[in-house]
């Protein structure tokens, strides 16, 4: 259990004030310039000791993608872009960054940005977040005022200059090349790599993308030390995570807890549990909407960390938890995610272009019942043609959830044929 002196996130909730004064008030900014002048190597040392992985669903060791940036310049710049195009069904821990603890976060792109020798930051924000581009460019502006960034910032020695940039609300855009891509000014999709973007990133140069919350603890990890913020959770999912709960309980929430934290713990603490109690609990949707659903009967053991997550078949993902109680239609539920990978492929690759359109064609014919049983198999069959068949991830974001409907709801999808075939509409059908 979390306790109060142990939370990054201070703000969350917005009660407190967002200004450069009131973040100030809790801390942020506290040193800044100390934790830049014991350099580089000591920053990206300490994020290394602190166990901290990305908290944009890969789950890649941030230290070490840091690490990865060319220690010295061969003549040509370094960018931190920062992924804060949260466009994952599920997931909204980001914007309440953005909204309530902009500070927090700006203070950790300078430290970050000087950890990766880069100059220049951009922030590329999602479409639909018009209230949180507001109150960063606000926030931004503060810092520039009060000379925490820009020439000398914070007093360092070291120049930093952040850009927001606005996207145009395109899911794609949140995978790393497909949103430098469209930084860059040309349609977001992904590139082929190698040459990773450490090394040919924006503008050809060496890039660092990484996301909002990741960037957003480093500041608060430095000042208190890699060890403190490993000694949450368990080995090899380390820290404090965000968790974003919607859906079927009683009170949904973004919340900040310790890794490893009992799904059912978690829902109860914080939620008021599921609705109508915990016996009446469906399904959980873990990470947000591209990873594997968990049966009631996974989620009385589950664990909310990557590998325990991965060891099921599912995934932490950006820790958005999309709870189902008794009452929904499952097969709909994952039908409506089908459909929107199917709206939101970009269609450079052949398999994600042409399988989310017939996945979610047959996924129609399942919520009605008006599919053969023999289609089951064959829409398994697809998704794994479609699964690491891509550039990125997204053929896999398709391909997951039905993969997890059709491993622990196959009994409802034929029950669902047969009463069609029948003549009686199941109970739960879709209307």
């Amino acid at each position: 259990m979390l306790t109060d002196q142990d939370r990054i996130f201070t703000n969350i909730y917005g009660m407190a004030d967002r200004s450069l004064k009131g973040a100030q008030s809790r801390g942020a900014w506290d040193g800044t310039a100390d934790i830049i002048g014991k350099g580089r190597d000591w920053i990206i040392n300490e994020v290394k000791a602190s166990g901290l992985r990305g908290r944009g669903g890969a789950g890649f060791p941030t230290g070490l993608k840091w690490s990865f940036m060319p220690k010295e310049s061969d003549g040509r710049p370094s960018y931190l872009v920062v992924n804060a195009d949260e466009s994952e069904p599920g997931t909204c821990k980001d914007r309440e960054i953005m909204r309530h603890d902009p500070h927090l976060f700006i203070e950790g792109c300078l430290i970050a940005s000087f950890a990766m020798n880069a100059n220049t930051c951009y922030i590329y924000i999602r479409g639909e977040y018009i209230r949180e581009r507001e109150a960063m460019q606000i926030a931004i502006d503060e810092a520039y005022d009060a000379g925490l960034l820009g020439k000398n910032a914070c007093g360092s020695g070291w120049d930093m200059d952040i850009y927001l940039h606005h996207g145009a609300g395109a899911y794609i855009c949140g995978e790393e090349t497909a949103l430098l891509e469209s930084l860059e000014g040309r349609k977001g999709m992904p590139r082929l790599k190698p040459p990773f973007p450490a090394n040919t990133g924006l503008y050809g140069a060496p890039t660092t993308v990484n996301n909002v919350e990741s960037i957003a603890v480093v500041p608060t990890i430095l000042r208190r030390g890699g060890a403190w913020f490993a000694g949450f959770g368990r080995e090899n999912n380390a820290g404090t995570k965000l968790f974003a709960i919607s859906g079927h309980v009683e009170n949904p929430c973004v919340v900040e807890e310790a890794m490893s934290i009992p799904l059912q713990e978690l829902l109860e603490k914080h939620c008021g549990g599921v609705r109508g109690g915990w016996k009446n609990l469906k399904t959980v949707i873990p990470g947000g909407s591209s990873v594997r659903c968990l049966p009631h009967t996974i989620c009385d053991e589950a664990i909310m960390d990557f590998d325990w997550l991965r060891g099921q078949g599912s995934g932490l993902g950006t820790a958005a938890v999309i709870v189902m109680d008794q009452s929904t239609d499952v097969i709909k539920a994952i039908w409506r995610l089908s459909k929107f990978y199917k709206h939101e492929s970009c269609g450079q690759c052949t398999p994600c272009r042409e399988g989310t359109g017939w996945m979610m064609r047959v996924m129609d014919r399942l919520v009605t019942g008006d599919a053969e049983v023999e289609e089951i198999d064959m829409l398994l069959d697809v998704t794994k043609q479609v699964e690491g068949h891509t550039i990125c991830a997204l053929g896999d974001a398709a391909a997951w959830p039905i993969q997890g409907l059709i491993q622990h709801y196959r009994d409802e999808i034929e029950d669902r044929i047969k009463h069609k075939r029948t003549g009686r509409v199941s109970a739960v059908a879709a209307e």
